[in-house]
């Protein structure tokens, strides 16, 4: 496996990490397809209960590869946004809760993979933003759709149209943003202890309501109660919810298998 894209599990926790420090992890084809790679051994391996995503060195990711991008041609570029959706689609599609520790510049690419991410945590110094207008580009992996159910409708035309970065006090304002912290040991070890805390949840119910999260999102309100109400009552069947309701009811912590 290459080592553009490092991976580790702490505990329930798993972390991949962009490992093109020397550039910025600037996203290009052979990270892309590292990343996908990635995930996918993240979606087989039952024991990961939630995923951290962060980059090596300053920057968490400083967007696409844009000496990589300058020499494709039309259809090169339509695949390369196609091979970033690809990636970042699995991301999103995850059973478990996704993290996303900015620990530097998250910017065009950087800031759509972080945007695929279920919510974000970043150091105070981050950067983050859709500056590929700047360019004469506009966002190829997901930045003019997942970034408008993140943030209010006026916040996605300036970022997008305007292309300026924005810094952190402004990210958490607009709820880009969940959380900021000092420095990198601070952002890890509270993107770990939220980990594992999800972990210690019914592995289930935290499934079915990430699903429900993204299905809901997309469907007319009467469509997404209705799904709730269906699924709230499949949830009775299984095991964690026997486990969970006799552990309350017992007042000890529940063990749940995931079933």
């Amino acid at each position: 496996m290459s080592d553009l894209v490092l991976s580790e599990r702490r505990g329930p926790v798993a972390w991949l990490t962009l490992n093109r420090p020397d550039a910025l992890n600037a996203l290009n084809g052979d990270l892309l397809n590292a990343l996908g790679a990635r995930l996918g051994e993240v979606a087989g391996d039952p024991r990961a209960r939630a995923l951290v995503v962060t980059g090596a060195g300053r920057a968490f990711a400083a967007g696409a590869d844009i000496a990589e991008m300058r020499k494709m041609t039309p259809a090169e570029g339509r695949g390369f946004s196609q091979l970033g959706h690809a990636a970042f689609g699995v991301l999103e599609a995850l059973e478990i809760p996704t993290i996303a520790a900015v620990n530097g510049y998250a910017l065009g690419g950087g800031c759509e993979l972080a945007c695929a991410c279920d919510w974000i945590y970043a150091t105070e110094r981050a950067k983050l933003g859709q500056p590929e207008v700047s360019l004469g580009l506009i966002p190829g992996f997901g930045g003019t759709s997942r970034l408008a159910r993140k943030v209010p409708p006026g916040w996605v035309r300036e970022l997008v149209l305007g292309g300026e970065p924005i810094g952190v006090d402004v990210g958490l304002r607009i709820g880009l943003i969940n959380r900021s912290f000092a420095d990198v040991d601070a952002l890890h070890a509270a993107a770990q202890k939220m980990g594992e805390t999800v972990a210690a949840k019914g592995p289930v119910a935290v499934a079915v309501a990430k699903r429900l999260l993204v299905e809901g999102a997309d469907s007319d309100a009467r469509v997404a109660h209705a799904l709730e109400q269906e699924a709230f009552g499949g949830i009775f069947a299984t095991e964690d919810f026997a486990e969970g309701t006799a552990a309350f009811l017992a007042k000890r912590d529940p063990e749940f298998g995931g079933r």
